[in-house]
């Protein structure tokens, strides 16, 4: 026993004395711990965003006397965040490059004049014409939003998830599965950048503009800006959570192609309800509960897609945490 207990006791002396060495010598990383950080500085510390955010910055610093370029610089920025949390809610890689992409082909659509195609189908055939009488009831209001709002507008931002799919369907592995769409992960990463341009657009080049002028140059100018903050940052709950909850359906059809229509007309049923409840809401109270609602549903479908994914073992999203005592 006694034997065992100066074994023990020498032990801890030599991890002791290691110890004090250890502490008395100073690597030139702990000085300067960017040396010694490598490939964690870009992985683990958000470098990009961070270079990024400096950028945009100095941009915004540049051009503070030219409301309109200040107004896009903020807004790419404004959205950007707001989709890079979507993203890592996502947890799946996709090329930047084509999440980019699904955002420039909505804008081009909505410029080229293709979405008054569907306006026309929604708005004037179907009961979707929106009604500017602020005193309109609300199921009036709802039904009106529903065919011209929501359904009009789901199915259009959803025209890149259609496109990356065929286009997918059509490649050599591995770029069919980094392009197509295969799962509720492409659908929703795809949806809600088609979202984005979207909201970037009818944001800059509708609702800022209309502000301005009904208010007046000088003045008009802090409340376009005041009316471009909450438009892009609520965008989560909004557009992108419309767009993305569509996109899980989407994905999801393709995994269970024998209920391929029944799953697509829930999800796009379901999204343009969502669309439809935020724009008819009478008072602040439904406003918020349809804003609380559609990014719940939002967050619902990423959770659920990240179950149902094939590559699920590689999602950095997929983190059990430890509960808190």
């Amino acid at each position: 026993m006694k034997n065992k207990l100066k074994h023990i006791s020498l032990q801890l002396s030599q991890i002791k004395k290691q110890n004090n060495l250890k502490d008395s010598f100073l690597h030139l990383s702990q000085m300067i711990p960017i040396i010694g950080v490598g490939k964690d500085l870009r992985q683990k510390a958000f470098l990009m965003p961070g270079i990024l955010t400096v950028l945009f910055v100095v941009g915004l610093f540049c051009f503070s006397s030219s409301p309109k370029i200040f107004n896009f610089i903020l807004a790419i920025y404004l959205i950007g965040g707001a989709y890079y949390f979507i993203y890592r809610q996502a947890g799946k890689s996709k090329p930047w490059w084509l999440l980019v992409s699904s955002a420039v082909i909505t804008v081009l659509f909505l410029c080229t004049g293709i979405f008054d195609i569907f306006a026309f189908v929604f708005r004037d055939i179907l009961p979707g014409k929106i009604s500017k009488d602020p005193n309109i009831e609300f199921i009036p209001s709802f039904i009106s939003m529903f065919f011209g709002a929501g359904m009009c507008e789901e199915l259009f931002k959803a025209l890149p998830v259609f496109i990356f799919l065929g286009i997918g369907r059509r490649l050599k592995s591995p770029s069919r599965e980094r392009i197509g769409v295969w799962e509720p992960l492409d659908g929703i990463l795809i949806g809600t950048a088609s979202a984005a341009g979207f909201t970037l657009l009818e944001t800059l080049g509708q609702y800022v503009p209309n502000q301005i002028a009904e208010v007046g140059l000088g003045a008009g100018e802090l409340a376009g800006l005041q009316l471009l903050i909450p438009r892009i940052i609520g965008s989560v709950a909004g557009h992108m959570a419309y767009s993305g909850y569509f996109g899980y359906f989407i994905g999801l059809s393709i995994l269970k192609p024998s209920k391929r229509w029944q799953i697509l007309a829930i999800g796009y049923l379901t999204a343009s309800v969502l669309h439809a409840l935020w724009n008819a809401a009478p008072n602040i109270w439904i406003t918020i509960f349809a804003g609380v609602l559609a990014y719940a549903f939002l967050m619902a479908a990423i959770l659920k897609a990240r179950e149902l994914s094939p590559d699920r073992s590689e999602n950095w999203a997929t983190v059990k945490y430890p509960k808190i005592k």
